[in-house]
């Protein structure tokens, strides 16, 4: 990447890093303390993360039409603003009333300053040859809770976690506000064709094909959602169900994360070569591959490394593939739009996944936990495949194709 380019990312990287590390990753490092001293049950603190993602569910489409009205920069702003606004409300909250109020203004400060406008402020500037720039922002995106907890951790223990809140709503305003408005003024050249390209659509498509193909993206990346945010929470849980020694359990769930950047890296790696469906297709090949394995093996150490990397392979392109997919199907010009409204089921998956998957393991086991997950991961992988057959049918030959790989050529 030339050096605007570069400063795009790393930006982009500070601000996302800063926006999930101390809002969505924040309660891990503190909240158990903060529902002790509100008065609050466990359970009721951490629910904050589920009011967060229903409000950037709902806010999704929104969101939307924000960025294609004002461009990615204003709201990425004023979600730096609302963030602020919403830990500053945390730090002060004093039971559960002005707890929920933080928790939804921390919603609107998500969508407007978390994932998808972030991702829009790319396309903005690359058009449709944003993937290999959104997949190194994604990389960076996913070191949020190891960079973030160590420094929330700190600030908590020189200043109480209400001091370190306030910390995090500073940084917000000194910070990813100063940077969000900065966005405008990295100018990428690009040439006529680049533009012109932008606005072309990859697929020659009829309405109702196009309609099937963003209900199938929506339907796929859903489902993934629910996997994945299913599993996650409860993976040291299920590793130790399955055979593992806590401190095996441990030592293969940092692992998952480890695989999760590998796997991103590698699919930047083979560049041209891949695309959002083949790496969707493998992705969920893997997750589904991942949970059979673990239904059928008898739990050895081999067989749950094994489990664990294609899990977090699986899950790690299969992010990268939810954000792409909309570039394969739909023109540049039409992404931020597309991606905010398929942020609306996908957020719902996201909130709906970990409760969902507990109450399930809970009460029936974990081998119908297991058959529930390999379900969602299967049916997303025939989704995408149908995906495929759409790409197939739209216009094969073209450089802009989603199956297309280097110079144009048709991969089969």
């Amino acid at each position: 990447m030339n050096m605007p380019r570069t400063l795009l990312v790393a930006a982009l990287a500070v601000s996302q890093i800063l926006g999930w590390g101390t809002t969505y990753e924040m309660p891990a490092v503190f909240g158990r303390a903060i529902a002790s001293d509100l008065g609050l049950a466990n359970e009721t603190a951490f629910a904050g993360l589920t009011v967060m993602m229903l409000v950037m569910a709902f806010l999704g489409p929104w969101t939307g039409r924000m960025i294609a009205r004002h461009g990615a920069s204003k709201v990425l702003a004023m979600g730096s603003v609302l963030m602020a606004t919403g830990l500053a409300m945390l730090a002060l909250s004093s039971g559960i009333v002005t707890y929920a109020i933080a928790w939804l203004i921390l919603g609107a400060g998500g969508s407007f300053a978390l994932t998808v406008p972030a991702f829009a402020a790319v396309v903005e500037r690359e058009g449709h040859n944003s993937r290999r720039a959104i997949g190194i922002l994604m990389i960076f995106t996913g070191l949020s809770s190891a960079v973030c907890w160590p420094l929330l951790t700190l600030a908590g223990e020189a200043f109480g976690w209400r001091g370190a809140l306030f910390a995090a709503a500073a940084a917000q305003l000194v910070l990813a506000l100063p940077i969000h408005l900065s966005l405008g003024r990295i100018a990428i050249t690009r040439s006529a064709e680049d533009l012109a390209a932008d606005a072309r659509e990859p697929l020659e498509m009829s309405r109702r094909m196009a309609t099937l193909a963003f209900l199938l993206i929506a339907l796929s990346t859903s489902l993934a959602s629910l996997m994945t945010f299913g599993l996650s929470p409860q993976l040291l849980h299920i590793l130790e169900l399955s055979g593992a020694t806590p401190a095996l359990a441990l030592q293969l769930g940092s692992l998952r994360a480890v695989f999760g950047i590998a796997a991103r890296a590698f699919d930047l790696v083979l560049g041209k070569r891949s695309s959002p469906v083949t790496t969707g297709l493998a992705g969920m090949a893997m997750l589904t591959g991942s949970t059979l394995l673990l239904i059928f093996s008898s739990g050895t150490p081999s067989s749950l490394l094994m489990f664990t990397a294609l899990y977090g392979f699986g899950s790690g392109v299969t992010t990268l593939a939810r954000a792409t997919l909309p570039l394969a199907f739909f023109s540049a010009s039409r992404f931020a739009r597309q991606s905010a409204r398929l942020a609306l089921p996908q957020n719902l998956a996201n909130a709906t996944a970990p409760v969902l998957m507990t109450a399930v393991i809970d009460r029936a086991g974990i081998d119908a936990g297991l058959v529930l997950a390999t379900l969602f991961a299967a049916t997303g992988f025939a989704a995408i495949l149908a995906l495929a057959v759409i790409a197939k049918r739209g216009q094969v030959g073209s450089p802009l194709s989603p199956l297309a790989g280097e110079n144009g050529k048709s991969k089969d």
